[in-house]
């Protein structure tokens, strides 16, 4: 089998995913999309909330008050060197988070610093929040809905300080008193969160804490050739949770109606994703928390989805204190850093089957990129390596394919001998094969090789957040956006018709055929044009290589053919 055709097997199979892909997007079933209204302030802006159903055991929590207190709310600002939040007075809810190190859009000279990414956001058709608080059921708690206290309006991480505290409070007549402090430490993107419970009466308090996050599902591609063409189309939203026991799981916005989770996990957290970002809550490690999923506003234009962790039963004597923990994370999905932050955080960066490929890959590329500095030139060297690796493979390939071109004009003779006697013709092209030693499937081994490196690779450049909007040379400023000049894919047409040019024609192949093999290139150079330009830089690369190394194997062989004969 020659180059040009396994290649071009291996490019329908990419083609047959991709499509099945965006074909899944479009004719699954899907949440209904957000309508696109703005609300005037956040609280307007808020759905019916999330209330923490009724319960009185250890596991799961107590019901909510009844009324929501209409006092007046303010927003408060907490800024660190890479976060920007806001939260609301009421619930000490987290309403917007920027994420001051990535740009919504990639820096250009007309705009060289654009809006930061807005990860948590309470307008109404993006609407996306941090939720804590706590219940009893026994009298008085202060839920996502209660109305908090704060000193200032205004928090920011000063110079040469590390760590920065906001403290949120809320009493009652009872002498109930609670306190949540976020703590915020430069250059992460992990908010701790503690709520201290300070009993001032006569009886005994019994609760429990609970964290949770509601988000709209964002709107979906209106075409199946949109989904495509645009990367993040094909990254997983939707909520995902972790168990020491079941690792990761996730829950795709259309299931959450159909597969509702209500499931006890000690050392888990709760999420929701998104391409190249994600929200978590992270419990205390040691407690055993309640995790549940729910649909609030389920029949209407704008369902909104939740996840939820309610952690063990709490009591707290009259004149005593307890206080509890959890943690926050609002930024990228950074490989290798996460895992520190707690065990399965990685695997936010949900590279579905193919992560036993991936995350290698990912690895390999970051080491590259600490050495050049360039994503573009550590995908360059990462060719390279694979080809140093699959040397002696392909090598055997091409020697296999240059003498496969040079005995053409004997398998023509047998074609012309035999006709349309297909099995005769057969025969005697592998009685042929054998006898110059010729193994026409010796060019199928590469290419099944390469094939889930190019998926994995596929995956990465998809995923990875940290080849977002990362420059290469020249006019290639995204790696992980198509060529916008289309250069590459066009040098990849020209590398596939010289490799088709050096490779031998298939014999029994009729003219039909033969055109279409001819034409085959420039159609997959056309699907390139929307691919992320990294890919096809990586796809260039190899091509250039591999027709490097063919043309040299060709010519020694011919060499050693001329040789031959003259002696």
């Amino acid at each position: 089998m020659n180059q040009t055709r396994t290649f071009l097997i291996f490019a329908l199979l990419a083609v047959a995913y991709l499509l099945f892909m965006a074909w899944e997007k479009d004719y699954s079933p899907q949440p209904q999309a957000a309508a696109a209204t703005t609300a005037t302030s956040s609280t307007a802006a808020a759905p019916a909330d999330g209330s923490v159903p009724g319960a009185t055991s250890s596991s799961a929590p107590a019901a909510v008050p009844g009324t929501t207190t209409e006092a007046s709310t303010q927003l408060i600002t907490i800024s660190t060197d890479v976060l920007r939040l806001t939260v609301d007075t009421r619930g000490g809810t987290v309403v917007r988070s920027e994420l001051l190190h990535y740009p919504a859009v990639p820096r250009t000279k007309k705009d060289p610093d654009p809006a930061p990414v807005r990860l948590l956001d309470d307008e109404r058709s993006q609407y996306f929040v941090a939720q804590s608080g706590l219940v009893s059921n026994q009298g008085t708690a202060p839920d996502h809905r209660a109305v908090f206290q704060a000193a200032q309006t205004r928090y920011a991480l000063a110079q040469g300080q590390d760590e920065l505290k906001v403290d949120l409070t809320w009493s009652d007549a009872s002498g109930l008193k609670v306190t949540k402090s976020y703590a915020l430490k430069r250059g992460s993107y992990v908010v701790t969160l503690d709520q201290k419970i300070e009993n001032g009466g006569s009886t005994a308090w019994q609760g429990n804490a609970y964290e949770q996050l509601q988000r709209v599902a964002p709107a979906q591609q209106k075409s199946w050739w949109q989904n495509f063409s645009d990367p993040s189309s094909h990254s997983f939203y939707g909520a995902a949770w972790y168990s020491p026991e079941e690792k990761m799981t996730t829950l795709p916005f259309a299931d959450f109606a159909k597969k509702p989770l209500n499931h006890p996990i000690t050392g888990g957290w709760a999420s929701m994703l998104q391409h190249y970002f994600f929200v978590a809550w992270i419990p205390a490690a040691q407690d055993a928390n309640t995790y549940s999923t729910s649909v609030i506003n389920a029949d209407t234009a704008q369902p909104v989805y939740l996840i939820r962790a309610v952690g063990p039963a709490l009591s707290v004597a009259p004149g005593q204190s307890i206080a509890t923990a959890s943690r926050l994370y609002v930024g990228p999905k950074l490989q290798g850093t996460l895992d520190t932050v707690a065990p399965g955080l990685d695997l936010t960066t949900n590279y579905g089957w193919l992560t036993v490929v991936a995350q290698p890959l990912h690895w390999l590329l970051s080491q590259l990129h600490a050495i050049s500095g360039n994503w573009g030139v550590a995908i360059i060297l990462l060719v390279l390596l694979l080809k140093a690796a699959l040397w002696k493979l392909t090598a055997a390939q091409f020697r296999s394919g240059a003498k496969m071109r040079k005995l053409q004009p004997r398998v023509t003779a047998l074609k012309e001998r035999y006709g349309d006697d297909k099995m005769k013709m057969q025969q005697a092209m592998m009685e042929l094969y054998k006898k110059e030693k010729v193994n026409p499937m010796s060019g199928c081994l590469p290419v099944l090789i390469t094939m889930p490196v190019f998926f994995g690779l596929y995956r990465v450049l998809m995923e990875s957040v940290e080849l977002r909007h990362s420059p290469f040379f020249g006019w290639i400023h995204d790696l992980s956006a198509p060529d916008p000049f289309f250069v590459l894919p066009v040098i990849y047409i020209l590398v596939m018709l010289a490799t088709q040019w050096l490779s031998p024609s298939a014999a029994g192949m009729d003219p039909a055929q033969q055109k279409m093999m001819k034409v085959m290139p420039v159609v997959f150079g056309f699907m390139f044009l929307f691919f992320p330009a990294g890919l096809v830089l990586y796809w260039v690369v190899n091509g250039i290589t591999s027709l490097a190394q063919q043309w040299l194997i060709t010519r020694s062989v011919e060499r050693a053919d001329e040789k031959a004969k003259a002696a």
